[in-house]
């Protein structure tokens, strides 16, 4: 990637679901009220499994989905180009 990722972007790639879970939670114990999780392609689906259990089952009534938007990357392989379709979730706590 170009650039350096800003401290409340989760990119999530291979690792276990729970791995995304705790850094989740551990960036709204820093006290940031507002993260983004990102993922593309067969990721995805396991993003979509880290907000959820974040939502519903660790921080029920505490946290919200502020914004989701979807689209799709051109990714350059060898001999072709193809679209990967993209995600990125944003949460926020809710007011008290």
């Amino acid at each position: 990637m170009a650039g350096a990722t800003p401290s409340n972007v989760i990119l999530v790639g291979k690792k276990p679901v729970m791995n995304y879970v705790m850094a989740i939670l551990a960036l709204l114990n820093q006290g940031i009220d507002e993260v983004i999780v990102k993922a593309r392609g067969r990721a995805i689906s396991k993003a979509v499994d880290a907000v959820e259990i974040v939502r519903n089952k660790l921080l029920v009534d505490r946290v919200d989905v502020k914004d989701i938007k979807i689209g799709s990357q051109v990714v350059q392989g060898q001999d072709r180009t193809s679209r990967v379709s993209t995600i990125e979730i944003t949460l926020k706590l809710a007011k008290k």
